[in-house]
């Protein structure tokens, strides 16, 4: 295969460090493996090589990369995982008896066991805290945060203070300590013990330095911007004063900063680590065309912490549609013309910010009968609990005789979570199902719970009592009823242990009251929801971005590109400058895994479209990608928005023959952009809603999201650079100093 002059470049590298920026679909698998062959010709052994990949699907696809381009016979390097990698060292580090053997936790199961009695142990004397401790999202969220501690290589209180966790997660330092005794007493450790373990030990003992130091000439390490703290300092100590490190990576592409990667760790920190860098870019991408390339190149522009870097098209890559439209109906009509065109749904992917947004989408694929298949079973719109729960209020209002049914009874008493262990909810649910009346105040089934727990259920059964006599209500209606009698919203935020968690399983209720408002038959609605439907393997597959990381697709459909969602926040989570950029990161992530076609749906209605809908200048990208496929240059001036960022992509490309001129802002726009400066207490008029003062301002100050309490409109949330508003000079508009 013929490698560009930049992938040469980087293949040629002679000493020292260095840094590879490779863009999306920049073919930086082919160019490290081309690398690896070219040392192995200048005599390097292949044992003083190693070459680390981010996961073990990316260490399989090199080395079949890798054996495929190697002459036959060669001998190749050891190509790992950090996981790997710290298994080897902690063998060897029991071996030298500088490490107890332990026992590896390799099943879920067998770590949330382990935290349940770290919880139930550190909180012997809070009994009422015992309950919401062992819900299963909360010791999700401690599993994570132990997980946090050994990445980062940080104190479990230093890390709580950090973090956004809510109040009741307080005993949660004290729950890792304790995690900690129960896997040193048992012999056990996690996956995160594979690098923390060792890494404690040699950068403990220098005469364990020494042991480990030296053995290697060169390290290759892909997707760079994603390792941690932990992983970092561990390539440090093997590294030690005479490896060079080739850190391959993108920047722009962080997005697990959740789980402890930084972007300064592809740019600052390098070389804080390992000192001065041979920089190299690998610009240009094979994945798709100049309308995308454009695109992402204006989305991901308004980050700080990123490279100097331009993403282009390479010459034969396809021609990328980029299209923008409102809710299902520009993707069940681009999938019915994929398949009218000869193509395959699997050939097609949607993906979205979080699992709540897909549902929607699931319900209209359904409906369409378009086949699908979810990344993740579990998060099929029916075999979610609390939408099994919501369809289970649905049909009780349908169906009294479910009243005595106590695996169905079960089912509402548990979700949203009551904080009651399963085991009291399957008596009391059978004792109602049997006697259909609840309980005298002094009967033992009641006694065992604590008041809130009693005041919660009676609640609950109340209502499943009142149902069938509502059984005339629309499916919405209904719905918004059952959601506001059980205090849904107030549960779902309190049984989360993370902010966002909550947030997005209450985002889950809006989604599945918004998709009942267009249904009037509750029985239609019901059996949409109980579909028993499985994944389709020639079907549309449904992704996290997070999981569609590094993967690509002909067509690709970015749903629920809302503000709120996508970037998400909300009034009590409010964005700051580093999670814009982090969510700005994972929508260039989003976007650029598209090769033929690229949909950018929002919800529209209540939902505003995303501010990086606007950022990634669409249109223009589509005019520019235009002309730069065109036999002619364009006979007048192009006018795009972002004339700087279109003029360095023509003059990379040598096309000097395509003029541009910024393109007519409204006037509102223009002083905004000109440095309009907003704060709270700030009196403006907008052109719909009135005079209104400036309630709060959130994000980026160069580009805020404002709440503004109008006089006449109420209260409203605006982009500021894209609402029709005129600040109005007053007294009340002199901030305080």
């Amino acid at each position: 295969m013929k490698l560009t002059a930049e992938q040469q470049a980087v293949v040629n590298h002679q000493a020292g460090h260095a840094r590879v920026a490779a863009v999306a679909g920049a073919g930086k698998t082919t160019t490290m493996a081309a690398r690896v062959l070219y040392l192995l010709a200048s005599g390097v052994p292949p044992k003083r090589i190693l070459v680390l990949m981010f996961n073990r699907s990316a260490k399989d696809d090199f080395q079949r990369r890798l054996a495929a381009m190697a002459p036959s016979g060669q001998a190749l390097p050891d190509v790992r995982t950090f996981h790997s990698l710290g298994h080897r060292l902690t063998q060897s580090l029991c071996r030298w008896g500088a490490l107890t053997p332990r026992q590896l936790l390799s099943a879920d199961w067998q770590l949330e066991r382990l935290l349940r009695q770290a919880s139930l142990n550190v909180l012997h004397d809070a009994v009422e805290r015992r309950d919401a401790a062992l819900e299963g999202d909360r010791l999700e969220t401690l599993a994570h945060f132990c997980g946090l501690v050994k990445a980062e290589m940080i104190t479990p209180e230093a890390l709580y203070t950090r973090l956004n966790l809510d109040p009741d997660t307080d005993y949660f330092p004290a729950a890792f300590a304790e995690a900690e005794r129960l896997l040193a007493d048992e012999g056990l450790m996690t996956y995160a013990d594979l690098l923390y373990r060792p890494l404690q030990a040699l950068e403990a003992d220098s005469a364990l330095r020494g042991r480990v130091d030296g053995f290697l000439d060169h390290v290759i390490i892909d997707e760079y911007q994603d390792i941690n703290a932990a992983q970092q300092r561990l390539l440090s100590v093997l590294v030690g004063d005479r490896a060079v490190v080739m850190a391959v990576g993108d920047a722009n592409q962080c997005i697990y900063e959740w789980r402890g990667a930084k972007p300064d760790t592809m740019l600052e920190n390098f070389t804080a680590t390992f000192g001065e860098a041979t920089d190299y870019p690998l610009s240009t991408t094979f994945r798709h065309g100049h309308a995308l390339a454009l695109a992402a190149n204006h989305a991901i522009a308004a980050n700080q912490r990123r490279p100097n870097q331009l993403c282009l098209a390479a010459a034969n890559n396809p021609e990328t549609r980029v299209s923008v439209g409102q809710g299902s109906r520009l993707l069940l009509d681009a999938l019915m013309d994929w398949q009218a065109q000869g193509r395959a749904f699997n050939e097609a992917s949607l993906l979205v910010r979080s699992w709540a947004l897909s549902v929607p989408f699931q319900l209209a694929l359904l409906q369409a009968g378009i086949p699908f298949r979810l990344q993740r079973e579990d998060r099929f719109v029916f075999r979610l609990p609390l939408v099994q729960a919501l369809a289970g209020y649905l049909k009780l209002s349908r169906r009294p005789d479910l009243l005595r049914d106590p695996q169905q009874l079960l089912l509402l008493l548990a979700q949203p979570t009551p904080f009651v262990a399963r085991e009291r909810l399957q008596r009391l649910a059978q004792q109602l199902a049997t006697t259909q009346q609840w309980p005298e105040r002094h009967d033992p089934m009641l006694t065992a719970l604590k008041p809130i727990q009693r005041r919660t259920l009676k609640k609950r059964w109340a209502l499943l009592c009142e149902l069938p006599q509502l059984s005339a209500w629309p499916p919405a209606k209904l719905l918004r009823h059952v959601v506001e009698s059980i205090d849904a919203e107030k549960t779902l935020k309190r049984a989360a242990a993370r902010r966002d968690k909550g947030e997005e399983d209450v985002r889950l209720l809006d989604v599945l009251i918004e998709q009942a408002q267009s249904v009037q038959d509750p029985d239609a609605f019901i059996e949409l929801l109980e579909r028993p439907v499985e994944n389709q393997a020639g079907g549309v597959l449904i992704s996290t971005v997070h999981g569609a990381k590094g993967l690509e697709w002909p067509l690709v459909a970015v749903a629920g590109v809302n503000e709120e969602d996508f970037p998400h926040y909300s009034r009590d989570n409010p964005l700051s400058d580093e999670r814009l950029e982090e969510e700005r990161r994972l929508f260039y992530v989003a976007i650029t895994r598209a090769q033929e076609q690229l949909l950018v749906l929002h919800d529209g209605g209540a939902h505003r479209p995303s501010r990086f809908i606007a950022e990634s200048a669409w249109q223009d990208s589509m005019r520019v990608a235009t002309c730069l496929t065109s036999a002619d240059a364009p006979a007048t001036a192009l006018q795009v928005a972002s004339v700087g960022l279109v003029e360095r992509y023509l003059a990379r490309l040598g096309r000097d023959d395509i003029v541009l001129a910024p393109a007519q802002v409204e006037e509102t726009q223009a002083a905004y952009s000109a440095g309009a400066h907003f704060y709270p207490g700030q009196r403006l008029h907008h052109a719909v809603f009135g005079e209104g003062e400036v309630a709060a301002v959130e994000g980026n100050a160069s580009d805020p999201v404002i709440d503004v309490r109008f006089d006449q409109a109420g209260r409203r949330r605006l982009i500021a650079r894209r609402a029709p508003i005129e600040l109005l000079e007053s007294p009340q508009s002199v901030p305080l100093s």
